[in-house]
């Protein structure tokens, strides 16, 4: 993986679809609200009190449960203006997919993070709205003989824990959740991801509008490949969570090479249920 960053977002184009989505009504921001409970949920379960913390990429309001004068900053292609060691938790939901320097960007959290801090965060993964990139695509190639990429690239999980471990987080940890939503008809789910202000702000996008007959064709790729019992169509939302500690002398570190003090063959052999005789 290249460390040079591949600028393929638009960051006017994001923070322009980002606007209308708030013109659009609170509303449409129900997954953000979800995962930011579930969020929630995990710091509880971490049972420590944080007195400094940051919300890095908030759209709308304020993080879920923290109080209304909590510290936040919004995301851009620029560095972060946030002094060294000045936050003992950084939470990000649902908001790094559009980061085009994600190693980068995780660094300057590290950075702004107090020894023993926490970086709690959320985005979207690879499987995120696979249904709607299978049949717009399927569409587009039928009619035309060709197809434009018309959703953007998502991460992979199991590739985030390395870039924490890259970026000098302790303790990286990268798991994943998956939420499916049904929609009465493929053009609710496109207008909701409008409202969420997830808008393809790609770079190399298309600039004009999809033509009326590619998109008639792909609704009804959708309901024809994805539709449930009822008539409902779903929509897939992969959900990443990425978990990082910055570096302190009492967290936990694992053993060096050839520090065990059993060899892993008496290991086995301790574990396993005796032989009949």
């Amino acid at each position: 993986m290249s460390d040079t960053p591949a600028f393929i977002f638009d960051t006017h184009s994001v923070m322009r679809n980002r606007q209308r989505g708030i013109n659009m009504g609170a509303h449409f921001d129900f997954l953000r609200a979800e995962v930011a409970d579930r969020l929630c949920d995990r710091l509880i379960e971490i049972n420590r009190n944080f007195s400094a913390p940051l919300d890095i990429g908030r759209h709308y309001g304020r993080f879920v449960g923290w109080p209304t004068n909590t510290p936040a900053t919004t995301l851009s292609d620029k560095p972060l203006s946030i002094p060294a060691h000045t936050h003992d938790l950084i939470v990000s939901n649902l908001a790094l997919h559009w980061v085009n320097d994600l190693p980068g960007l995780l660094i300057q959290i590290n950075h702004s993070l107090k020894p023993d801090g926490l970086f709690l965060g959320t985005l979207y993964g690879g499987e995120t709205l696979t249904e709607l990139r299978h049949s717009l695509l399927a569409a587009e190639s039928e009619i035309i003989g060709g197809a434009h990429q018309r959703v953007i690239p998502f991460a992979d999980v199991r590739d985030m824990g390395g870039l924490l471990q890259r970026a000098g987080f302790a303790l990286p940890v990268a798991d994943m959740d998956t939420i499916t939503v049904t929609y009465e008809h493929p053009l609710k789910l496109m207008q909701e991801l409008r409202g969420m202000g997830e808008a393809n702000a790609l770079r190399e996008r298309q600039k004009n509008f999809l033509r009326r007959d590619i998109l008639m064709r792909a609704c009804e790729i959708y309901a024809r490949d994805f539709s449930n019992e009822g008539g409902r169509v779903r929509a897939t939302f992969q959900i990443i969570y990425i978990t990082g500690w910055h570096p302190h002398d009492s967290q936990q570190k694992p053993l060096k090479r050839g520090s065990a003090t059993m060899r892993l063959e008496d290991a086995l052999k301790a574990g396993s249920p005796p032989k009949p005789e």
